[in-house]
């Protein structure tokens, strides 16, 4: 049998996770697993999302600007 070297190695965070889903006893368990970290994934990426809205200050309006609003420079 041939060994596969991951290159680089893997860090602790992905071997964590091979070990998690390696513990799963069958599909259903799989499927679990996989949507306990999409939730958390989900749950990163909306907490990312509303600082970045927090920090630039936006609201709906601007974000309707940014949306239909002609943002090329005209060419000179």
């Amino acid at each position: 049998m041939k060994t596969i070297v991951a290159n680089p190695p893997l860090n602790a965070t992905q071997l964590f996770v091979l070990q998690t889903f390696a513990t799963a006893r069958n599909e259903q368990e799989r499927e679990e697993l996989t949507s306990l970290y999409l939730d958390y994934i989900q749950q990163k990426l909306d907490k990312s999302a509303n600082e970045f809205w927090d920090s630039q200050n936006l609201d709906n309006t601007k974000m309707e600007e940014l949306m239909y609003g002609h943002l090329r420079s005209s060419k000179k």
